[in-house]
């Protein structure tokens, strides 16, 4: 049975206004990253979406957009443990814009020093979009970047440039389909 998953990156950090790299570090929303998520929370209350629940990263930046969005939509707010963002390692803190970064990027086995590959996020979030694909309920993920990158490529074939390029902004929102 076909239906629709929709997915956010969380507000606006206060790492994301330093350009630094968050992953694991539990950074929180600015003012900015609050008010975002709240006129996100309001739109999807005027287009009136059906979404059956809200499943959000532990991480405070992820939860605090997700309970302004269950906030204007009344919609159910669980957290989720597998959509924590990815531990980044030693990458934890630098530019996101950091040459050695976006070299690392590539590398899919890589723990980055202590931190987590990207096959390791990849099994954990694809198992949850399994169950999700079986169950057909619709729902809204509140997570990170990283677990974006890993969301569209579920649905969407990529290379492995396409990947490491894939982002979205704070608070966009994203849908995907399961058929």
């Amino acid at each position: 049975m076909a239906h629709t998953l929709y997915f956010t990156r969380h507000g606006e950090t206060f790492w994301n206004v330093e350009n630094k790299i968050c992953g694991a570090t539990d950074i929180a929303l600015t003012p900015r990253g609050h008010d975002q998520a709240r006129a996100l929370g309001a739109e999807l209350a005027r287009q009136g979406l059906a979404v059956d629940r809200i499943l959000c990263s532990p991480l405070s930046r992820a939860h605090d957009t997700a309970r302004h969005i269950a906030a204007a939509t009344g919609w159910p707010l669980q957290v989720e443990p597998r959509l924590r963002e990815q531990n980044f390692g030693r990458f934890e803190g630098t530019p996101r814009d950091g040459l050695a970064f976006k070299a690392a990027k590539g590398h899919f086995v890589e723990r980055f020093g202590g931190g987590e590959s990207m096959l390791q996020v990849a099994a954990r979030v694809y198992s949850l979009l399994d169950e999700l694909a079986a169950r057909g309920d619709t729902c809204l993920l509140v997570a990170h970047n990283g677990i974006a990158r890993v969301v569209h490529s579920y649905f969407c074939e990529l290379t492995n440039e396409e990947y490491a390029a894939f982002g979205i902004h704070n608070c966009e929102l994203r849908t995907y389909r399961f058929d």
